[in-house]
């Protein structure tokens, strides 16, 4: 049988300077890393092909984290993504904004001086979120607790728990069942009991 050899072995994983890797971490080859000193990755992460981090500040993923092919976080301020939360493929976080009303240059080649009306804040999704394909999360964003973000969405704003949210810019749908909590505990149970 053949085997997918795209991942890093996990001996060799230890070798990338992580601040932290957990068990059963699943990582492509082809992924970008910037910084991985500042990566803290929890147990049974999987990030697929084409990935980005720029991690200038801290990333932090949680357990049972999945993150598809093409996605970037670009943290110049730090991003946390909880457990039980996925981000289908191309989706962008950004934690630095350039001004786009002409007061500033924009642009990471010029310094910091030249554009003083940047914005940095950090960006928080909380445990099972969801974000659809080709969705964008701005700066000074926390996604709540079991949220789903619909796909081609524009998150420049802080959302509730357990809403379905879509849009550009997302706007609240409707309300998430939250029978998937019932299945977390099912399947807690589950792997206490095989470990």
């Amino acid at each position: 049988m053949i085997q997918n050899t795209s991942f890093y072995e996990e001996e060799e994983l230890h070798t990338l300077n992580f601040g932290h890797v957990g068990k059963n971490v699943k990582i492509s080859r082809k992924t970008s890393f910037y910084n991985p000193q500042n990566m803290f990755l929890g147990d049974h992460v999987r990030i697929d092909d084409f990935c980005v981090f720029s991690a200038g500040k801290k990333i932090t993923l949680g357990n049972y984290i999945h993150i598809a092919c093409f996605c970037a976080l670009y943290a110049s301020e730090p991003i946390v993504i909880d457990d039980f939360s996925t981000l289908s493929s191309r989706v962008v976080i950004y934690t630095c904004s350039d001004d786009y009303s002409g007061r500033s240059l924009t642009n990471p080649t010029v310094p910091d001086e030249f554009c003083p009306h940047i914005t940095y804040a950090p960006v928080t999704l909380k445990k099972h979120v969801v974000v659809g394909t080709n969705s964008t999360i701005l700066p000074n964003v926390t996604i709540g607790s079991g949220t789903a973000i619909g796909a081609h969405s524009l998150v420049n704003k802080s959302l509730d728990d357990w809403g379905i949210y879509a849009g550009t810019p997302v706007k609240f749908l409707k309300t998430r069942k939250k029978d998937l909590l019932a299945l977390e505990q099912a399947f807690v149970n589950a792997s206490d009991k095989s470990s």
